[in-house]
C-alpha cells in the first residue's frame, strides 16, 4: 500500500518508532497525533483521542466519523520522538497538496488554534501540578506555544521579525502568515533547505496546540475548576 493510502472507510496512520516512545499520527487529520511506549499503546491513545479531535474537525466544518485506524507507514524515531515530540518527517508527508486539500489542511490548523483559545478562555490561571509538583500554569503554556510557533515559522521560510506589526493578539500576525503558507497548494517539497514540507508542518503545529489544549483541559478538571 502506498504511503498515506488506507483501505475504504479507514483512517491512514503513520508510526514514528523511537527507542523509548512511539507516535501515531492520522496522516490526513493534522494534529491528531498521540504517543505511547509501544506501537499498540500509541495507536490506542490515538483512537482514544478521537472524540476530542472530532470537536476540532467540527470547528473546521468537517465530519470525523467513528473511524477504524490502519497503520500504513512506519519510520524510525529519533531523540525528539523519545522526548515526546512527533519529530520525524514521514514519506507520506512528501505528497503534494491540491488546492482543495490545502484549504482543508488550513481549516484544521485554524481549528486547532481555535480549540486551544477556547480551552484557555475557560481554564483557571493556576492549574493542578503534576505528581512531582511540575507543570506550567495556563499563561505560561500559552507563551510556550507562541514561542514554539516562532521557531516553526522559520521552517516554513517565514521570518517573524519581518512581519508587519498590525496589532491584534500576540502571535496573530505570525499565525496569519503561517496559515497563508499551509493553505496554499504544495508540491510536497520542504519550503527551504532543512525546512518542513507542508503536511508535516501542519501536523506538528496543530499537534502542539492541541497537546497543550488537552493538557490544560485535563489539569483544569483535576483541579475542580
Amino acid at each position: 500500500m502506498s504511503a498515506g493510502a488506507a483501505g475504504a472507510g479507514l483512517v491512514a496512520v503513520g508510526l514514528e518508532v523511537g527507542a523509548k516512545r512511539v507516535f501515531a499520527s492520522a496522516l490526513d487529520w493534522p494534529g491528531w497525533s498521540r504517543g505511547g511506549r509501544t506501537e499498540g499503546a500509541a495507536v490506542a491513545a490515538l483512537a482514544a483521542a478521537g472524540d476530542r479531535y472530532r470537536l476540532v474537525a467540527a470547528l473546521a466544518g468537517l465530519d470525523l466519523p467513528f473511524p477504524d485506524l490502519e497503520v500504513v507507514e512506519r519510520v524510525a524515531g529519533n531523540a525528539s520522538t523519545d522526548f515526546g515530540v512527533p519529530g520525524v518527517v514521514l514519506a507520506s508527508d512528501g505528497r503534494g497538496l491540491s488546492a482543495e486539500e490545502a484549504r482543508r489542511q488550513g481549516a484544521l490548523v485554524s481549528a486547532a488554534w481555535a480549540r486551544l483559545a477556547d480551552v484557555v478562555a475557560r481554564a483557571p490561571a493556576v492549574l493542578r501540578k503534576g505528581p512531582r509538583g511540575g507543570g506550567r500554569d495556563r499563561d505560561a503554556i500559552v507563551a510556550h506555544v507562541l514561542g514554539a510557533e516562532e521557531s516553526y515559522a522559520g521552517r516554513l521560510d517565514i521570518r517573524p521579525r519581518e512581519l508587519p506589526d498590525e496589532g491584534g493578539e500576540p502571535g496573530e500576525a505570525l499565525r496569519r502568515a503561517m496559515l497563508a503558507v499551509l493553505e496554499a497548494p504544495s508540491s510536497g517539497e520542504p519550503f527551504k533547505e532543512k525546512g518542513w514540507p507542508s503536511r508535516y508542518a501542519a501536523r506538528r503545529i496543530a499537534w502542539h496546540a492541541l497537546d497543550h489544549a488537552w493538557e490544560i483541559e485535563d489539569r483544569s478538571e483535576e483541579s475542580g475548576a
